[in-house]
Formats: structure tokens, sequence, C-alpha cells
């Protein structure tokens, strides 16, 4: 029988590539396009465009500012920031300075950044001052008491020992200095220094640092080769089928890979411009969609049901948006008019910088049926027994095991030995299958987590199967199924709902909703409701299922009490 191992074609026949290397990307769609605009954000003190051109030239100051600090081949540095102008700048400025672009998320609380920072080692930070009602200056400053003590510049910690320069956009504080004279010291850096730098970059050499969002567990720093992130910076304009018309709203942080790759690559390999904002707010975002002629939106979930709710919605002129699904709240504007397929058909993990697998905009339909795409080019998928490891036969489930290209350096940490098999592949912790489509086409499906699998009355099920029915049911805004302990049942299927604002949700009728689609042992035994500042998530607003099946554990619990 034929083993569960399906591959993409030769990375060397991929359509679309350029430069393999961050900085290399950068210089390659600047040349191309470089008055052309690259970004806009709108913020009150006014708003600031860039073009290619801008960006080329604020990141060679970053790296110029950088390489006064000390920064050397591999130094890691943190960019603690909102999708911003100097997000870009800063990351791109530390790869062509030869650095390591460590990303850390500005939904961090001062535990959780304590934590990266000690996790990350980086030497420089460059930080946005203040995000919503966050000031990180003064977290930093509660973190380490002697940077308000020390003078502008010169960072001395005994609790961050890499630690030794931090940048802000924003008000400088004590050891804290302003963005402006951070880049000043570069001034007497030789450009050739810098252009030098750069050519001495690899493709394999370590390029970013992104954590994952902790969904199950603390986040894990997850360390990935410039040629990982080029490729999808460039794989992202062949996946949306994007041209230099793409005008991309996205609210979504460019701190996580995903956001990074759909929104940067996406829109800048093709010339596109970045509509930047910094934050999620659904009038806002409708506002500025339609002042900056928007033809491309990328969004969470839960943000379209947010947007559609929206007081504005109904009044906003988005005529201009294209790169949206008709499935969508945006694709359904009454002044939108799309048959553009989102390729969402599509499986990935931070660990290979996201996308490993999918079927491009315009697919047939029926060659992608329920799968979640097919390998990208280098990649390869095998399928094996959780417990064993030994690869099942074609079309059996196992979890879901992977290499290539784009598979992860590491994690900070951990030996790469004890994070992949004999074989060099990667395994997931998701559970799935592969086969053939008629064509010949290798496809694979994702089930899942393997530990979010319910396993109720001897039969194995799907949350994901479950909330793919319950997102259908009327008044259903956010649900999120796992499964509890149980007695007889071994675990018992949960549902948990948000429903949309004024909506009437009944247990039953959910449950009677669910009995219409599913097998009757996929239908939830119970239904609970809670309202969406209950559910704990991560910052890619992907629900925490451990702290999810604690407060539903608590909940049945106090039922009975």
């Amino acid at each position: 029988m034929q083993p569960s191992i399906i591959r993409g074609a030769p990375l060397a026949e991929e359509p679309g590539l350029g430069a393999l290397t961050l900085g290399g990307w950068l210089e390659e769609v600047t040349t191309r396009f470089g008055p052309r605009e690259a970004m806009v954000l709108h913020e009150a003190a006014g708003t600031i465009r860039w073009t290619y051109a801008d960006l080329w030239a604020q990141s060679q100051a970053v790296a110029r500012a950088l390489v006064a600090c000390g920064v050397g081949h591999g130094t890691r540095v943190g960019v603690l920031m909102t999708n911003r102008p100097e997000f870009l700048s800063a990351v791109f400025g530390t790869a062509v300075a030869g650095g390591v672009a460590t990303t850390f998320s500005t939904f961090s609380t001062e535990a959780e950044l304590g934590q990266l920072l000690a996790m990350s080692g980086v030497s420089v930070l460059l930080v946005e001052r203040r995000v919503v009602k966050k000031d990180f200056c003064a977290m930093l400053a509660a973190l380490e008491p002697a940077l308000v003590t020390s003078a502008p510049g010169a960072v001395v910690s005994g609790k961050y020992p890499f630690l030794r320069h931090i940048a802000a956009v924003g008000e400088p504080l004590g050891a804290i200095e302003g963005w402006d004279a951070f880049l000043a010291r570069g001034d007497g850096v030789d450009p050739a220094l810098i252009a030098a730098r750069a050519a001495s970059v690899h493709p394999s050499d370590a390029g970013v640092l992104f954590f994952s969002s902790g969904t199950t567990a603390k986040p894990k720093g997850i360390l990935s080769a410039h040629r990982a992130v080029a490729l999808q910076l460039w794989r992202w304009k062949r996946f949306y089928g994007t041209g230099d018309d793409a005008r991309t709203w996205s609210s979504n942080g460019f701190f996580w890979s995903g956001n990074f790759g759909m929104a940067i690559g996406g829109t800048m390999s093709a010339g596109g411009s970045l509509i930047l904002q910094a934050f999620f707010d659904p009038e806002a975002a409708l506002a500025l969609m339609e002042a900056e002629r928007a033809t491309m939106a990328i969004a969470w979930p839960h943000q379209w049901a947010q947007l559609a709710a929206a007081p504005n919605f109904a009044s906003a002129d988005l005529s201009t948006l294209h790169y949206v699904g008709p499935e969508t709240a945006l694709g359904q504007h009454p002044t939108v008019r799309t048959a553009w397929q989102n390729p969402m058909a599509a499986y990935g993990n931070t660990e290979t910088f996201t996308i490993s697998a999918i079927f491009p905009s315009g697919t047939d339909p029926e060659l992608i049926g329920t799968s979640h795409g097919t390998p990208q080019p280098g990649m390869t998928f095998k399928v094996v027994d959780p417990l064993t490891g030994v690869v099942v036969p074609m079309g059996e489930k196992g979890e879901i095991a992977v290499k290539g290209p784009t598979l992860m350096l590491g994690y900070l940490g951990i030996p790469l030995d004890e994070t992949l098999d004999d074989e060099g592949f990667f395994r997931t912790g998701d559970g799935g299958w592969v086969d053939h489509a008629a064509d010949g086409t290798p496809r694979l499906f994702w089930q899942g987590r393997l530990n979010d699998i319910i396993k109720t009355g001897g039969a194995n099920v799907s949350p994901l199967e479950i909330d793919a029915t319950l997102r259908e049911c009327p008044g259903v805004r956010l649900t999120q199924t796992v499964g509890v302990p149980h007695d007889t049942l071994g675990e018992l299927v949960v549902a948990c709902v948000v429903p949309h604002a004024g909506a009437v949700l009944t247990e039953d009728g959910v449950r009677g909703f669910a009995r219409q689609t599913l097998a009757s042992y996929k239908v939830p035994r119970r239904v609970l409701f809670f309202a969406e500042q209950d559910l704990a998530t991560t910052g890619t607003a992907k629900i925490k299922t451990a702290d999810l099946r604690a407060l539903v554990g608590k909940r049945l619990a106090a039922e009975v009490a």
C-alpha cells in the first residue's frame, strides 16, 4: 500500500522568485517600484506616506544606526511596534545590517515582555512608546528600574545582560532615547559599509526570530533563515494573484508571521501599497478603506463580523474592493462586486514561516475539495502514527510532519535533534491525512490539533467540523468547541458560543441547528454562551483552548454545586 508521503515541485522550478535575503528582497522591489507609494498611515498628528524609495532610505538609516550601536552578524534586534512605517524600516534595517529581527507582540503584558526580553537576548530594542493604553517605556522601566537613572543610550542592565540600547518612536525616557537621536547615531557610518554587510548576508543565515502565538502554552521563539521569509514574501503575490493595484488594508500585527507574509508579501512583491492601521477599530477601518480606496482587505474571521456590525458599514463606499472573497462580510457589501477567490485552502505553521501547502486563488474548487492545499515547491509532507512515528498508508489519518526550504532553523533553547525526527521532519502536532486528486495532484487535509481532537463515547470528533457548522447558525458570532472530562463518555463535547449583539440564542436551538448537519455523536452535548471578553485569546484572535477548557469545567461544576 502506498505510504502517506506527498511532495511539491522542485524549488528550482518555482516561478516568480527573486532575491532570497530580506535586504535583497527590499532592494529588488525598490528597484522595480521605487517612486510608487509603499504604505500610508493615518495618525492624529497627520498622514505618513512612504514610497518604496523612502522605505529603502529609512531602512539604510536604521542599519547605519544599528552598526553604530555595535550590531554585528547575527545580533538580535528587538522590534516592539504596531503596523507603522518604522516597524518595516526597523526589520529591514536590521536585516541589511546583518542582524536578526526579533519581533515582539504589542499585546504583551509587562510580565510577558520581561519573558520575551529574557528569552530572546536582544542587544538593541526598538519600541513604539504608546500603544492604545500601554506605555511600553514605562513597562520597561518597571522591569528594569536602572533604565530611568541611566544616561540616554547607555543601557546597563543586570537583568537583561545582552541589552545595551533602546530607542523609542515617541518621547524618550531615561536611557531610552528618541527615534531621531537613535538614527543620528549612524551619521558617521559609511553607506559603503552597509552595502558590504548586506552583500555578505546569505539566504541560509538566520534572518528573523518570531514568537508563536501561544494557544496551548507559553510562546516559543522560532528562528527562521532569510530564505524562508523571502520565499514567502515572493509567494504571497502568486497565492493571491495580486497586481500593482493592490492597496491592502490590514490591522493585524506584522509581528505575527502570517500577516507579515500575507500583507507585506502579497502587496509589496506586486508593487502595491499597505494601508496601515495600528490596532483594529472596525468603524475606523471602514472609513480608512473608503478614504484610501482599498482594493484588498486582510482580516481574521472574528473581524469580518465586527466590520459588518460597525455603524458605518452600510453607508461606507467600498466599491474599490476587489481582492476580497464574496463569502466575507466585505465581499457581500452592497457597493462591492467581486468573484475573487480567497486562497484559504491552506495549511501552515510559524515553524514553516506560515504556508507550506495551499491552492492559489483561481484554483478549480473541484480540485480543492475539502483539502487544505497542495505542497509548495520543495516541501514534503508525511503522515505518521502519533505514537510510533511510523508512516501510515495513504489516506489514513495520523500526525502531519513536514520539511522543506521554509522550515525553521530551530526553537530557542531546544536542540534541533529534539525537535526534528531522524529524517529531518518537524512533527506538527496536527492531525490529518493526504491523498492524490483524480489528476494526480497531491493534497493535504488538516483535521486540527491532535490534543484538541475530542474522544467521546469511543469516537473521535473534530472541533473544527463542529465549529464550521455552528458558524452558519443565525446569531452565532464566534464559536469554539472543546472536550472536557466526563465519567462515562471520556470527554463531553461542549460548544462555547459568543452571540451577535441582540441575538437571542438558546442551547436547544443551537443543538437543533447542529443536528441538521452533524452526525448525532458530533452534536454538542452542551452549548454554553459567553461574552467575547470572557474568552482569552492570543494576538491573532486564536482562542486559548487550555484556558477555555478550564473555564468550561468551572461553569459546568457550578451548575451541579
